[in-house]
């Protein structure tokens, strides 16, 4: 019987054929399950990261925070103790001792004083050395020192009575400055509730307002940050690359932030009182507006394209500031609760692990790129202890 040939290439595999198909299936089945312990880990990582951030209004975990946060910048100090950095940061460390009621913090604040002597810095006409005053004026309301509150008394008074040395220039108000309406108008007024003298109030009245014509912007409702964007002398454009106006996050965060402090003291039948709650809402609705998707602002509100990362010191003071209206009924919780979540959730990622507040733009007197995780600054610390102190208040539900 004749037999049938047969073609082992169609029939039967050769045994490299074999183990070519064997490697394919087992790279196969490899990236499988690379795929697959991918996405079991990212899904992991995911809740891990959701439970983190439902963790972050947790009040107990807000204190912890705030006490590493503290402790770090306490330890690692920057700048003169009355220089206008300081003000801000100790604003925030008081508000910590609020908040936390440590009685490190509080012995570290009353060291503060003790060695600055009790008086805000060199120039009395100034509204960034007299920020530090804000709390030599609330921890007197607790110590009731006399010489806690004495040499910012003596220096406001001069502030009052003398003009703003000019050096022959041509005259300016004394507050040109976005950035002054939270260095010295709290001062003013704390002193005002203090002393129960409402001379105080009418001062911070006048020149409050003075800045205000000069600075504030009623179209965009936002303030720009000094008299030079608003008078053109030196012949440069103050526009940023999408034409929109220069307007600077952290200026308008520190009028944010000297908002809500002004309103924390001043008395609900004050007269005046309207005008500051008015301005606080305009600014709160225009600052939500313009929160990017990450939570946090950019350094030039207008033009987030060009500045594509956070800032975290202007964002410390609107989580500030808008936490607190929700907390005082100024603002809608609806409307506004959301952001200020999100706000702290992307602010709380920002401090590394030994509890350093990174993502802080450097001093300057304009939005900047040039910051990174690495970047901080005591101001930046302040601003996030401010905003942690509201946040921690805030409707838990």
């Amino acid at each position: 019987m004749k037999r049938t040939k047969t073609n082992n290439s169609e029939t039967h595999s050769s045994p490299s054929v074999t183990l070519r198909k064997a490697r394919m299936h087992f790279r196969s089945m490899f990236i499988v399950l690379v795929l697959f312990i991918t996405l079991i880990q990212s899904s992991f990582l995911f809740c891990v990261a959701q439970s983190s951030d439902k963790n972050a209004f947790k009040e107990d975990q807000i204190k912890s925070l705030m006490l590493k946060v503290t402790n770090w910048q306490l330890q690692n100090p920057k700048h003169n103790t009355k220089d206008w950095t300081n003000g801000a940061f100790y604003a925030g460390v008081f508000a910590a001792w609020e908040t936390t009621q440590s009685p490190d913090i509080y012995d570290a604040l009353l060291r503060m004083g003790n060695t600055a002597g009790w008086s805000p810095n060199k120039r009395f006409y100034h509204a960034d050395d007299i920020a530090i005053s804000q709390t030599y004026i609330d921890l007197y309301r607790f110590e009731k020192r006399e010489e806690m509150i004495r040499p910012t008394i003596d220096t406001v008074n001069l502030f009052i009575e003398r003009p703003y040395p000019t050096r022959g220039k041509v005259d300016v108000i004394k507050w040109w400055w976005c950035d002054a309406l939270f260095m010295a108008p709290p001062t003013l007024v704390k002193l005002g509730a203090t002393l129960n003298d409402h001379t105080y109030f009418t001062v911070n009245d006048k020149y409050f307002k003075e800045c205000y014509d000069l600075l504030y912007n009623k179209e965009e409702k936002l303030f720009a940050r000094d008299l030079n964007y608003v008078i053109k002398n030196d012949g440069k454009d103050r526009y940023e690359k999408n034409g929109q106006r220069i307007f600077w996050s952290r200026g308008n965060g520190w009028v944010m932030g000297g908002l809500v402090r002004i309103l924390k003291e001043l008395p609900a039948d004050y007269p005046e009182r309207p005008f500051y709650e008015q301005l606080y809402k305009e600014m709160a609705k225009r600052v939500l507006d313009l929160q990017q998707e990450d939570g946090l602002w950019r350094a030039s509100l207008l033009d987030p394209e060009s500045y594509p990362g956070g800032e975290v010191s202007g964002s410390g003071f609107f989580c500030y500031a808008l936490a607190w209206g929700i907390n005082n009924k100024l603002l809608d919780k609806k409307t506004y609760l959301p952001a200020v979540r999100k706000t702290w959730v992307a602010l709380t990622h920002c401090v590394n692990e030994e509890g350093r507040v990174g993502w802080v733009q450097p001093i300057g007197a304009d939005p900047q790129k040039n910051f990174s995780p690495d970047s901080w600054e005591v101001y930046g610390t302040g601003a996030f202890l401010l905003a942690g102190s509201e946040v921690i208040k805030l409707p838990r539900k």
